[in-house]
């Protein structure tokens, strides 16, 4: 018997719907959005390390209350069609 290091197609659809994967998602593209603002401003790139730990330092709360606000009002009044601005960016 040999064992596969790929996850059963179920298991794999079931961690891409997960809600802590969904935050994963969505806080990475914020890191990514904020490392593609800081290099145009600064006119190189900053790469993703140094964007993530500034983004963090900078946005990182304030990011996670919209959120939480923003998926709390999507659960009470159904889908909302909004803003694809960044949080932490407006």
């Amino acid at each position: 018997m040999s064992s596969s290091i790929h996850q059963p197609e179920p298991s794999r659809d079931f961690v891409k719907q997960s809600s802590l994967y969904q935050e994963f998602l969505a806080e990475r593209e914020e890191i990514l959005r904020h490392k593609w603002i800081e290099s145009e401003r600064l006119g190189y790139d900053i790469g993703f390390e140094r964007a993530l730990l500034d983004w963090i330092r900078k946005h990182r709360e304030d990011w996670r209350v919209s959120r939480r606000n923003q998926l709390a009002q999507q659960a009470n009044a159904g889908p909302v069609v909004g803003s694809t601005q960044s949080a932490a960016h407006k």
